[in-house]
């Protein structure tokens, strides 16, 4: 099949960075005559849920030095903001850090040039929600939400990050990132936010920004804040023995020895944990799987809070907050919430004590984080799941996959990738551009040598 109108386009299911960035790969990638299909159930397309945000006090929590879309361009993203002259960007000791809506700006642009390029409409863009991919010969047939129907050649899943379950249940229980659903606040009755980490820091700037001048009231069971930017020297990745490798208590306790060396040498703890990034994957994968069970247990919020750091100003802001009273960030758990009819009254049990506490609030923000494959309602994952043509990865964090990135289930998945935030678990660190920059390119090599393979035959 050579003509464009015989080819079947590859699908790529999400059109946020994961998305985006495998479209674009793809189409470098594939021969002139293979579409894309690019689908996206959000209002735009190349921004996905962290940069659809308007607010200039969300920022990135990367550096716009590590924020390039290409890994072997790694200055694009800072090129880009020079010749833009973005609003909004922070110049700071710890780096350069860009709201996440001017980073969204900057992969719309990226998505925008892949549609002219050439001149062959090779990207076709699908604003629907899929909601099933029926196979059919050696593909499927992709249905949306809407009723459209795209018989695709294969399809790359790159949903981003999934919702969590949002328990216990509440009628007042709200999105974070959807703030035009928040209502009239009144400062008279807090607002509770569900989680202490990075959602939690951008929906105290959205509170503040639509003017809620009343207090907040943030939980999470261990009540962790993320630790912020900081200038630091780069410290080598050590070199892991199998002693090392053989229990989380010994992981632990060499990373300590590293941060003891690299205190003595000058060098802030944050270079270990930097330096540590480009073996994680192996770390994860190499620790015997109930030392990680372990890990996800006991010790996951506190690597997170080291690992995703926050930006100065952001930090700067919530310590502010914390300071003069106008936000409690609690260590608990939830144990009930009864709805009221213009309020919830939350059963809290602090970290320590006996008795539980009852907080009246009139609205509850999720900034919980990353939902589990196992648990999702998504109803593309769900029917896939039924099929057999995925499965949850370990832990049920992801989806299963292979070394090149193929998803796997219990039947077999045929031509189904995935990348991103779906591959915690079978990987740790999937979630930052970095990462999945990388994956991009290397799962449209992967699609493409597939397909080679398949006309060839």
């Amino acid at each position: 099949m050579t003509a464009i109108d015989h080819a079947l386009p590859i699908a790529v299911i999400g059109a946020g960075f994961s998305g985006t960035m495998a479209a674009i790969q793809l189409l470098a990638t594939l021969p002139r005559s293979r579409p894309v299909l690019l689908c996206e159930r959000a209002d735009a397309f190349g921004r996905g849920l962290a940069y659809a945000t308007r607010a200039p006090a969300h920022l990135l929590n990367l550096r716009a030095a590590n924020m390039s879309a290409f890994s072997d361009r790694p200055h694009h993203f800072e090129a880009w903001l020079a010749e833009e002259g973005a609003e909004g960007v922070r110049r700071t000791p710890a780096g350069t850090f860009a709201p996440r809506g001017v980073y969204g700006r900057y992969l719309s642009e990226l998505l925008r040039q892949a549609l002219t390029a050439d001149g062959l409409p090779r990207l076709r863009l699908v604003n629907d929600a899929v909601t099933d991919l029926e196979p059919s010969g050696g593909g499927f047939v992709l249905r949306t939400e809407g009723g459209q129907a795209h018989p695709v050649a294969g399809a790359v899943l790159a949903a981003g990050n999934l919702a969590g379950p949002g328990e216990p249940a509440s009628r007042h229980r709200v999105d974070p990132w959807q703030p035009e659903r928040f209502g009239r606040l009144h400062p008279h009755l807090p607002v509770l936010i569900v989680g202490t980490g990075l959602t939690m820091v951008d929906t105290v700037a959205t509170l503040r920004g639509q003017g809620f001048s009343g207090h907040i009231v943030a939980v999470s069971r261990r009540g962790l804040l993320p630790n912020v930017h900081e200038p630091a020297e780069a410290w080598p990745a050590p070199n892991l023995t199998t002693g090392d490798l053989a229990s989380l208590s010994a992981l632990v306790g060499r990373i300590r020895r590293e941060v003891a060396s690299a205190r003595a040498a000058g060098v802030d703890w944050r270079g270990v944990v930097d330096g540590l990034r480009p073996v994680t994957d192996f770390i994860w994968r190499s620790l015997p799987a109930p030392e990680r069970d372990r890990f996800l247990r006991h010790l996951r919020p506190f690597w997170d809070v080291h690992r995703h750091r926050t930006a100065p100003p952001a930090a700067q802001a919530i310590d502010e907050e914390i300071a003069r009273g106008s936000l409690t960030v609690l260590a608990g758990r939830i144990r009930a919430i009864a709805d009221e009819e213009a309020h919830a009254v939350v059963t809290l049990l602090p970290r320590g004590e006996e008795q539980p506490r009852d907080l009246e609030v009139q609205c509850i923000l999720d900034a919980t984080g990353i939902g589990r494959v196992s648990e999702t309602q998504d109803p593309l994952l769900r029917r896939l799941m039924a099929r057999g043509l995925v499965r949850p990865g370990p832990f049920g964090l992801g989806l299963d996959a292979g070394p090149d990135y193929r998803a796997l289930g219990t039947r077999g998945g045929g031509r189904l990738w995935t990348l991103g935030p779906l591959l915690r678990g079978v990987l740790w660190e999937c979630i930052a551009v970095p990462d999945i920059r990388n994956q991009a390119a290397e799962v449209a090599d992967l699609v493409a040598m597939d397909l080679e393979r398949a006309e060839a035959a």
